[in-house]
């Protein structure tokens, strides 16, 4: 068996593979073929690398929409904004109280800028 490392913690094995045929703009291939030769790696397991990318981003896309559109659905539900908007005010009256002065014993200035 030979494996083929991709650079985002995945290895498969050559066993595990089904080849697939595709069309490239002689364009896409040139870029394709360069940066192959730059990084060392055979093209196909760019192209793989490209194509497992660009599903896990259609992925995460897809998730989100459905994660906006659960959130508009309860924003747009009475109980469920009034219930979202007694949870959060019981965070504010005793939740944040809680994290700031765990924060300070752990030696954490709660006050300081941590974004910078």
């Amino acid at each position: 068996m030979v494996y083929l490392p991709l650079k985002f913690k995945m290895n498969y094995m050559v066993n595990d593979m089904t080849a697939i045929s595709l069309r490239l703009p002689d364009e896409i291939e040139t870029r394709l073929t360069r940066e192959a030769g730059l990084e060392g790696r055979p093209r196909s397991e760019i192209a793989r690398a490209a194509i497992v990318e660009y599903l896990e981003r259609r992925e995460k896309e897809r998730f989100m929409v459905e994660l906006v559109a659960a959130a508009q659905a309860l924003a747009d539900d009475p109980e469920a904004r009034q219930e979202a908007l007694e949870i959060a005010n019981d965070l504010v009256d005793d939740g944040l109280d809680a994290i700031i002065a765990a924060e300070r014993a752990a030696g954490i200035d709660p006050d300081e800028k941590w974004w910078r």
